[in-house]
């Protein structure tokens, strides 16, 4: 039975946070990217709610880093799955570290990079973080995903 991640912190004694980025190729149109993008948050929604895990999907061109935050065994199971994943190229592993809460009780999505064409070209799902993911740290990634999460609960205030 799935655990209720709104009161997950409660119930984690070894909670862990895992961040890693991966090499993806999405081509085609807008509309099909953004669907193609939509599909990927909503299987990793669906597939690590199973199993307590959540966290957050960042993506650029090219590039895809994610945070997974939950009970340590689900949250490596999670990762070996993910490096198992044909989809998924040059997958790193940036961070992973046990943490006294997570920053992520839902999945978060937001496309990252300077590129003003690019950001306008996915719309709503753009941000004007503007990092390059392929030379982040995990510490640094970390770092805008807190403030990330910072700004959504001051505009859900």
């Amino acid at each position: 039975m799935p655990q209720d991640p709104s009161n997950q912190n409660s119930l984690d004694h070894d909670l862990r946070r895992l961040v890693y980025y991966s090499r993806n190729r999405i081509a085609g149109e807008p509309g099909a990217m953004h669907e193609t993008i939509r599909g990927i948050l909503a299987a990793s929604r669906t597939n690590n709610a199973r199993v307590g895990v959540t966290g957050a999907l960042m993506f650029n061109a090219g590039c895809f880093a994610q945070v997974l935050e939950g009970p340590g065994e689900a949250v490596e199971t999670t990762f070996e799955r993910i490096q198992q994943d044909e989809r998924h190229g040059e997958v790193s592993l940036l961070a992973f570290e046990a943490v006294a809460a997570r920053l992520f009780t839902d999945w978060s999505m937001a496309y990252v990079g300077a590129s003003q064409a690019d950001a306008a070209r996915y719309g709503d799902m753009a941000n004007e973080s503007g990092f390059d993911l392929s030379k982040m740290t995990g510490d640094r990634l970390c770092a805008v995903l807190h403030g990330l999460a910072l700004e959504e609960e001051a505009a859900a205030a």
